[in-house]
């Protein structure tokens, strides 16, 4: 989608600027407006949050009605609610995976049998393999990951790092060999883990 974008707004940086932020936020053009689903978005309020006037934003729209392969693109963006940012207060784990572009398919078709085969219960499901983005996978889990199953991904191809957001907030934070983690319950396990083999 960026190569798009940046296709039809090389010479507009500023409208580039706004078609992006649309886009990452599944914002909508219609009828000369912009909405989230069904709601009309102020225009005073976009031009604030992107930091751009309000006539580039009624340029942008104009621009983008008036160009058929971005209409087409635009009028269909709508917003995809995730549970990502709500389950650390929800009691639930978020495995935040970074995986290596040419490896994405077999890496996240290895991360779900394990994680399936381990009988670990997902909540949710959000991945990402964009030309010009870091590939990843957010995958929210009921409950707590197990020790085993986060070794296993670890150590699947294709894998570059892995984030392990859990609810435990107020904890001291530690960060362990494996991966970049908010409050680590399973590094002591790990490194007992390590000293044996």
């Amino acid at each position: 989608m960026m190569l798009i974008l940046e296709a039809y707004f090389k010479n507009y940086p500023a409208r580039r600027k706004v078609a992006e932020f649309l886009f990452e936020n599944g914002l909508s053009v219609k009828n000369g407006k912009i909405y989230l689903r069904d709601v009309e978005v102020p225009i005073s309020e976009l031009s604030r949050v992107i930091g751009v006037n309000r006539k580039i934003i009624y340029h942008t729209i104009e621009y983008i009605e008036k160009t058929y392969p971005l209409k087409l693109i635009f009028e269909r963006l709508t917003p995809l609610p995730s549970l990502i940012d709500v389950a650390p207060i929800m009691g639930w784990e978020v495995l935040e995976i970074e995986l290596e572009k040419d490896l994405y398919s077999q890496a996240i078709s290895s991360v779900l049998q394990i994680l399936s085969g381990n009988n670990v219960p997902i909540m949710e499901i959000f991945s990402r393999n964009l030309r010009q983005e870091d590939s990843k996978a957010y995958i929210v889990i009921d409950g707590t990951l197990p020790v085993d199953v986060f070794v296993k991904i670890k150590d699947i191809p294709g894998f570059k790092k892995l984030i392990l957001h859990t609810p435990e907030k107020r904890k001291e934070n530690f960060v362990c060999a494996y991966c970049e983690v908010r409050y680590c319950p399973k590094k002591v396990v790990l490194e007992k883990i390590g000293s044996k083999a």
